[in-house]
């Protein structure tokens, strides 16, 4: 009896704790405390989750603060941008498989995107290359008006991709590049990638770079074309200049902007065997930098690693 009427006050006495308990956190705590939390939850799971953005080569909302704050010339690192949105790419998925690559982009209404500007003498750009750095393809896809853009396909190797659509929507007036990831199913083979050298051979020409970059800002590359130890200055007019130049940060392919340095028909720029960038990593670190440049009709494409620190990169 005696343990009986112990066990009683013992539980009288957690009662009477968990109500001044309870009283002093609503005093503390409040009301809407739980509402938070809870929004807070939902949020995590939107925005922090692993997500198609993601796992097509995105970022979540965070490592996109940083990658903004840290330039502004570092783009492709995103399926969507703007309200801009791509979509799946269709294509062969497998080595040797005859098809083709079709794409479309949706605007931020989410209807498809059919009004574009002029960039480069194109509307659309797609750059495609192995995330090895290998395989590099500059190509330009037919668009039907309706929204989509199509070209004939084929692999020549297995491994995975990185695709960067490049283009300006009438609506928004600036440079867009959005990016997707397509994995091709075969015999895994190592590619080319690009050399760290400050000369390269492209098919019947060599091309050698020299200039210093700086990681955050803007450095001058100038790239001379030659043929047989002979200067080239016949080189034809390719994407509105005299080349095209292609930057992705190794690691996570981010896609640069680079600016040629005169235009053909301006009185000043020659047509080689110079071709002159501008050219700003947004961080310290290897770049790959594929140069297009076309004669007699033909494009050939010359591919170089160079390295830039926070302080001062000279091309190596």
């Amino acid at each position: 009896m005696r343990t009986l009427t112990r066990l009683t006050a013992y539980g009288a006495g957690l009662v009477a704790l968990f109500v001044v308990s309870f009283a002093v956190a609503r005093g503390v705590v409040p009301e809407d405390a739980g509402d938070d939390w809870a929004a807070d939850t939902e949020s995590a799971h939107t925005d922090g989750g692993h997500g198609d953005s993601e796992a097509e080569g995105g970022h979540d909302s965070h490592a996109g603060e940083d990658a903004d704050s840290a330039s502004t010339v570092a783009s492709g690192l995103s399926l969507e941008q703007d309200g801009y949105l791509l979509s799946p790419i269709d294509a062969p998925t497998t080595v040797d498989a005859a098809g083709t690559l079709s794409f479309s982009i949706t605007g931020p209404d989410g209807e498809p995107l059919t009004a574009y500007d002029t960039s480069h003498d194109k509307l659309l750009h797609l750059i495609v290359v192995r995330t090895d750095g290998s395989g590099f393809r500059h190509v330009h896809p037919t668009f039907d008006g309706a929204g989509t853009w199509s070209i004939p396909w084929r692999w020549d190797r297995a491994g995975s991709y990185r695709l960067y659509a490049d283009f300006v929507p009438t609506a928004l007036g600036d440079k867009v590049a959005l990016t997707r990831t397509v994995d091709v199913a075969g015999p895994m083979t190592i590619g080319p990638r690009p050399p760290e050298a400050t000369t390269v051979p492209s098919d019947a020409y060599t091309v050698s770079v020299d200039g210093s970059v700086t990681a955050g800002e803007e450095s001058e590359l100038a790239f001379t074309v030659t043929r047989d130890g002979e200067p080239v200055t016949t080189l034809e007019p390719y994407l509105g200049a005299y080349g095209h130049l292609v930057a992705l940060r190794d690691g996570d392919l981010a896609y640069l902007h680079v600016h040629p340095m005169g235009e053909p028909g301006d009185g000043v720029t020659e047509p080689g065997p110079e071709i002159e960038f501008m050219v700003e990593p947004p961080t310290a670190g290897r770049y790959w930098l594929y140069l297009d440049f076309q004669v007699d009709g033909t494009v050939h494409t010359a591919a170089f690693a160079i390295t830039a620190d926070g302080a001062s990169g000279r091309i190596t």
